[in-house]
């Protein structure tokens, strides 16, 4: 591979050299293998296209020549090189149009007749499909670019005749036709007007008739239809209305014997012309008619028969049509939109049956045959027929959930109550994607939907599933309606003892416990009682089971303040009682799972578990009073008080193992984010354990632990001593391990930005500290400035400052210490004036590149600049540049 690699450079080096004008003739002759000729091809192309300076005017016709002539010697094949070659020789062309070669397409259609004519003939179609290829890979000015594209579609008269003579004669076989459909395609992006090659596309369509050229008959199709610039044509755009529409009898054909690709394709075409020009048509109001007719065609589209994507795959694509048609109905002046949506009205009306129809499951057996990639690709055609019927509701509004309601009040209530469990799940699944986005509130018909959801005779669990996610969907409703939770409670409540609805009802019990958390007390006992008892069985996997806490934890919340407490041990003690029992045994690796496990739900708990109702977010916390020594502690804080030793006990085990120490961090972490300065009587006992963790086995965790106490605590005067010890022991510590190579200095130096007094500790090597911060990220120093009173401190910032800008420091980091300059500047100019007076009388210091006279030119113009913090960094940089012998230089540019 290496070898393989080093050669790769030296033909690369070898393509860009002056020499590779000449060898690659010799690359294409008739004695190289393909292979080779194919690289002197390419040569070719590399020179042409980017080294075409290298030439003298008058060489250019030679070339033009001598390409002409291996394009045709190379008319046969290989096909590679020829291809190669006719690119070539189109990026030719772009270099010389207009000036030096004017009608380049016009001159090549008349060239020479030496190859047989199927063989030039399929030369020209490559020559002409490459040439706009090139222009839209190239590399161009605007202004270049403008130029050319208007040359190349002059051309188009001399091109379009060909290309039609071409595909309408019989006498053209298979591949010359579908060159011709590919070589359109690469024409039209090229901004033809429709209206010039209008009879093109039609014969295009006729093309779809032969089995051979379908697909790319499509491709072409496609193409054409998907250009925005089409709309400046309206009367050929709306021409193409009726050759679309022409298709619709072999459409419902193909559907109905099954024929996947034909409807794919016709499909295709149909959603091209609705969806790119659907505000184009819509405002055409003579076209209305022909344009609902296509609507119906692109609706016949959406329900194609079959179950997708195992025995269809053509529903899909007209999805996004319908949001488009809906926002540009809605997007009209108001006298037009009311006419259009009484219009659109019925077809929409017949898109929910329609949909709804779509996103039936198969029967099960069936269903139970797919495999695992066609069920996923089932699930997120859902959620796109979700998003639709969204879309829909805009267009009819409470209609639809007033259908949507008859429909299942007929299915569970009616006379047979025969109804397959997929068609009352269809009508679930419609209110569930409503209720998902749209406000429900004032719906009058969500009591009736919540007195039938008892009623339903759940048989499968694809059912029952949907009958759990339609009842979250409403839980923002229930928490504006909480007499209903008697109703709809027991069945999340049965549900959740179900291993196979595990993802359904725990989801939905933590959104009602959410949002309807103030309306739970009738119910807690039960759902407490529910969940322990689903966690001591382990029903559930690992991260329903994390869901499950927190949906506790928004519970426990909600209960009166005297009673949080009680339930919280009650609920937690067998879970302590576990971990204390695994907290005895020796580390094995059949313990740890159990251990992050259960340290996972107290911390997804205290995730949510909050007694004041509110939970600011931490990074727009601000200081508050420490908690009056009267008043009691949170209940988190009892708790983790009560369980500390034991997790100092599992630690003193597992202290090597960082998964472990980690999902400590996490516990105290998350109830941290919650309680904010309620967490306060925890912090010195947690401080000591950090300490003592950091210097027995590092961690990132609790430097992120240590970063959030930081944020909150070392404003209160109460916990400032301890949080600063912390933060010195963690430095300290990590200090004495940077010589490894420690990358846990941006953390370090994150918790000074947050907190600039920890600077001021006497017992802090803060030499030691810049000296790292140095290596790591500058940036940090900057807030240091304004909290040192110390002269040695700021000296040192200083120092390290100027050095770095005089070479001891990649340019990089040069606006970083700029700052750190313009900061001191700012706040202690006197002793940053002394002591660049005394410091800058050193001959090598920064460097000995820069004169006495040059230094001391830097030093006013530094101090002069106290509010302009661009023009500092502009001095500094100026000056950095002297030190490193670098001004005036290209390098310095950069």
């Amino acid at each position: 591979m290496e070898q393989k690699n080093a050669a790769q450079r030296w033909l690369t080096q070898a393509q860009a050299s002056p020499q590779a004008w000449h060898f690659c003739w010799a690359l294409l002759g008739p004695d190289k293998l393909p292979e080779v000729q194919f690289f002197g091809a390419s040569t070719l192309h590399t020179k042409i296209s980017h080294h075409w300076a290298d030439l003298q005017p008058d060489q250019h016709p030679g070339l033009r020549t001598q390409l002409l002539s291996h394009v045709l010697r190379f008319s046969s094949g290989p096909r590679m090189v020829l291809t190669r070659l006719c690119v070539a020789l189109a990026s030719l062309a772009l270099n010389l149009v207009p000036q030096a070669w004017p009608k380049p397409v016009a001159d090549l259609v008349r060239g020479p007749q030496e190859p047989p004519p199927h063989a030039r003939c399929l030369v020209l179609l490559e020559l002409l499909t490459v040439l706009p290829e090139e222009f839209q890979s190239s590399r161009l000015a605007q202004a270049r670019r403008a130029q050319l594209r208007e040359a190349l579609a002059g051309e188009w008269a001399t091109v379009c005749p060909l290309l039609r003579r071409l595909l309408q004669s019989p006498d053209s076989p298979g591949p010359v036709k579908q060159r011709v459909l590919r070589c359109l395609s690469g024409w039209t992006a090229l901004g033809v007007a429709l209206e010039e090659s209008r009879g093109l596309v039609e014969d295009c369509f006729s093309a779809l008739g032969d089995a051979e050229l379908f697909d790319a008959a499509v491709e072409t199709i496609v193409t054409v239809l998907s250009q925005p610039d089409c709309q400046r044509c309206r009367a050929a755009l709306g021409g193409l209305i009726p050759v679309v529409l022409g298709l619709r009898e072999r459409l419902e054909a193909a559907a109905g014997a099954g024929d996947m690709e034909t409807t794919h394709g016709i499909c295709r075409i149909a959603v091209a012309l609705g969806e790119t020009h659907s505000r184009v048509l819509l405002e055409q109001v003579d076209l209305w008619q022909d344009y609902l007719a296509l609507v119906n065609m692109i609706l016949f589209c959406t329900g194609t028969p079959g179950h997708y994507p195992v025995s269809e795959t053509s529903s899909s694509l007209t999805l996004t049509f319908w949001y488009t048609l809906q926002d540009d109905i809605m997007s009209l002046e108001e006298e037009r939109q009311a006419l259009y949506l009484s219009v659109y009205r019925e077809v929409y009306v017949r898109l929910v049956e329609v949909l709804l129809q779509k996103a039936h499951y198969a029967p099960e057996e069936e269903y139970a045959s797919w495999s695992v990639d066609d069920k996923e690709q089932f699930r997120t055609y859902r959620v796109d027929i979700s998003d639709t019927l969204m879309y829909v509701y805009e267009m009819l509004g409470a209609e639809l959930l007033s259908s949507l309601y008859e429909r299942l009040g007929g299915l569970v209530l009616g006379p047979g109550r025969g109804a397959a469990w997929q068609d009352i799940e269809a009508l679930l699944f419609g209110f569930q994607s409503i209720a998902e986005t749209i406000d429900v509130n004032y719906s009058d018909v969500i009591p009736g939907l919540i007195g039938l959801l008892p009623r339903i005779s759940i048989s499968t669990v694809l059912l029952a599933d949907t009958v759990m996610y339609t009842i979250g969907s409403l839980a923002e409703w229930l928490a504006d309606h909480p007499v209903m939770l008697v109703k709809i409670l027991p069945m999340v409540l049965q549900g959740l003892a179900k291993p196979e609805l595990s993802v359904s009802s725990v989801s939905t019990l933590k959104r009602i416990c959410r949002e309807c958390q103030h309306d739970l007390a009738p119910y807690a006992h039960d759902i407490i009682r529910v969940s322990q008892d689903v966690l001591l069985g382990d029903v559930h996997k690992s991260s329903q089971c994390m869901w499950l806490m927190q949906g506790v934890g928004f519970l426990l919340s909600s209960l009166p303040v005297e009673a949080v407490l009680g339930s919280l041990q009650s609920f937690l003690s067998p879970h302590i009682q576990r971990l204390e029992s695994l907290a005895q045994q020796q580390p094995c690796p059949s313990s740890k799972p159990s251990i992050i496990h259960i340290l996972g739900l107290l911390s997804s708990l205290f995730t949510t578990l909050d007694i004041n109702r509110h939970a600011p977010s931490l990074e727009t916390a601000v200081p508050a009073p420490p908690t009056p020594p009267q008043a009691p502690h949170n209940p988190v804080v009892v708790v983790l008080q009560q369980v500390l030793t034991l997790i100092q006990n599992i630690l003193s085990k597992w202290l090597n193992d960082s998964e472990v120490v980690e999902a400590v961090c996490g516990v105290f972490e998350k109830s941290v984010r919650t309680l904010l300065h309620g967490f306060g009587p925890m912090v010195p006992q947690l401080s000591a354990m950090l300490g003592q963790i950091y210097c027995t086995y590092p961690q990132s965790s609790a430097l992120d632990l240590t970063r959030q106490m930081v944020h909150i605590f070392a404003a209160e005067r109460e916990f400032f001593s301890p949080v600063q010890d912390l933060v010195k022991v963690l430095t300290s510590a990590t200090l004495a391990i940077f010589q490894q190579g420690n990358k846990r200095w941006g953390q370090i130096l994150s918790i000074f930005k947050r907190k600039p007094d920890f600077y001021l500790s006497e017992h802090l090597d803060v030499s030691s500290l810049f000296c790292c911060g140095e290596c790591f990220n500058i940036e940090l120093f900057v807030p240091s400035v304004t909290h040192f009173k110390d002269k040695v401190h700021s000296l040192d910032i200083f120092t390290i400052a100027i050095q770095a800008v005089g070479g001891e420091a990649p340019r990089s980091l040069g606006d970083h210490f700029s700052e750190v300059l313009f900061s001191m500047n700012r706040n202690c100019v006197g002793l940053l004036a002394r002591w660049l007076e005394e410091t800058l009388q050193d001959p090598t210091f920064p460097s000995t590149l820069v004169s006495i006279q040059q230094k001391d030119a830097f030093r006013q113009r530094l101090l002069r600049e106290q509010t302009n913090r661009r023009q500092v960094k502009d001095v500094v940089k100026e000056f950095s540049l002297l030190c490193r012998g670098q001004q005036g230089v290209g390098y310095s540019t950069q």
